[in-house]
């Protein structure tokens, strides 16, 4: 996880949030945390890192749609970034 930016990790904790998110979900979401508009051409290429990484798969719902869902490894790393966070944040 050391190696994914900021935006890596908020898609990572969004999709875990919810179940087979679609691209369209996930970029509403973070628009609405960011409060701005995140781009395809960001979204899009940061979902497919997280795909290469192992920590994300990337299914198909339909011939234009396709929907995400994180990975054991996926759910490993956040867990320990969780950990890591309330090493130093104590809510």
């Amino acid at each position: 996880m050391y190696d994914l930016t900021g935006f890596q990790r908020d898609l990572l904790f969004v999709i875990a949030g919810e179940e087979e998110p679609h691209g369209l979900a996930i970029k509403e979401e973070l628009e609405q945390y960011y409060e701005k508009e995140i781009h395809h051409g960001r979204l899009y290429p940061n979902l497919d890192t997280l795909v290469d990484k192992g920590l994300v798969e990337k299914g198909q719902r339909d011939r234009r749609t396709n929907f995400y869902t994180v990975t054991r490894r996926g759910r490993r790393e956040l867990e320990a970034r969780r950990e890591w966070e309330a090493q130093y944040v104590d809510l």
